[in-house]
């Protein structure tokens, strides 16, 4: 597949060149287009295992040609017992530069299943050993854009925090907008930030599309709370980390047996094991990192692909460090994968 964008950094007498993890930007976005590609016979047929399937068939034969290595850090499967990349695998030709990989190869499987908007094929790599690799599979998250780095804490009340948001943004709190995944464990969460007086934005699947609406220039949303998966916690924090956001975390394990799997890792990240916010550092460490997402059903940010009779149009989303909001068209022939 080939894009309408160059992922490449200008050099000097017109030559182009690409720094550390970011030289794999185009062979990430490749392998999410393809992702994308393989999942469309799969929209709206109410067969999610089959869309999971066809993803993570495509983005694993994606990375396989990647020119470099990369080994899968954490990845979405485990918890819903789905097709998946599994943690500690290596990808690539080995001919380039090393990252870690944190994958959702269909964030938003029943989307995709249904036909709802929201559905992506999600990436994020950094140097070995700069991603969070936990076993978890939950995590509680909070997520706020430039202009309130540092100024709420996962651990204050959501009152507190959202007057703090309301300053650090020049709001009442009466203006702000949160974002909260519409599940039952979070029906006093809600609760909590109306009583404060901010307004609630439900969304069903995909929390880090919704990330990218807080974190995103003129995005719609305020700040994003709540617990959803791990793995799209490091992705998200990535886009964070390169869009000047800020993002704390907490493993949030939902079940006995996510406890026991965390508890015999050993997993504890500070004095309170399981109970340590996670900064933005922890989650992600430095900022040589990028973010890649192709949409799958459409959405707020991302068009719908559109196939036609020379090829798939994708719609895309890329973060660099040099290049950190690149909003990326690519054609491609229909089942290339």
């Amino acid at each position: 597949m080939t894009t309408s964008a160059p992922l490449l950094i200008p050099g000097e007498g017109g030559r182009t060149t690409t720094v550390g993890v970011a030289a794999l930007a185009l062979s990430l976005l490749r392998a999410t287009q393809a992702a994308t590609v393989a999942c469309l016979p799969w929209v709206g047929r109410d067969d999610p295992k089959s869309a999971d399937g066809a993803a993570v068939d495509a983005l694993r034969g994606g990375l396989r040609r990647l020119p470099g290595r990369c080994r899968v850090a954490i990845g979405e499967g485990e918890k819903d017992d789905a097709p998946m990349l599994y943690r500690g695998e290596v990808l690539g030709t080995g001919a380039g530069p090393s990252c870690d990989v944190a994958v959702d190869p269909l964030e938003g499987t029943r989307l995709c299943a249904r036909g709802q908007d929201g559905a992506v094929s999600v990436i994020a790599a950094a140097p070995p050993g700069s991603l969070l690799a936990t076993p978890g599979w939950y995590m509680e998250k909070l997520v706020v854009g430039p202009a309130a780095t540092g100024a709420v804490w996962l651990d204050r009340p959501v009152g507190d925090n959202l007057t703090a948001l309301g300053r650090a943004l020049g709001k009442p709190v009466r203006a702000l907008v949160v974002g909260v995944q519409d599940r039952p464990r979070h029906q006093e969460l809600v609760a909590a930030i109306r009583q404060a007086g901010a307004a609630v934005a439900l969304f069903g699947d995909g929390d880090v599309m919704a990330s990218l609406r807080v974190l995103l220039p003129g995005g719609d949303l305020d700040a994003l709370i709540g617990i959803g998966g791990a793995p799209e916690g490091v992705i998200t924090a990535c886009a964070a980390r390169l869009l000047g956001g800020d993002m704390q975390g907490r493993l949030a394990p939902q079940s006995s047996h996510e406890r026991t799997v965390l508890e015999a890792t050993g997993a504890s990240f500070g004095p309170e094991g399981l109970g340590t916010v996670l900064g933005l550092g922890d989650l992600v460490a430095g900022g040589d990192c990028v973010f890649v997402a192709t949409a799958v059903t459409g959405g707020t940010l991302l068009s719908r692909p559109r196939p036609g009779p020379t090829g798939v149009r994708t719609s895309s989303f890329v973060s660099t460090p040099d290049h950190p909001c690149l909003f990326v068209d690519g054609h491609g022939p229909l089942g290339e994968h």
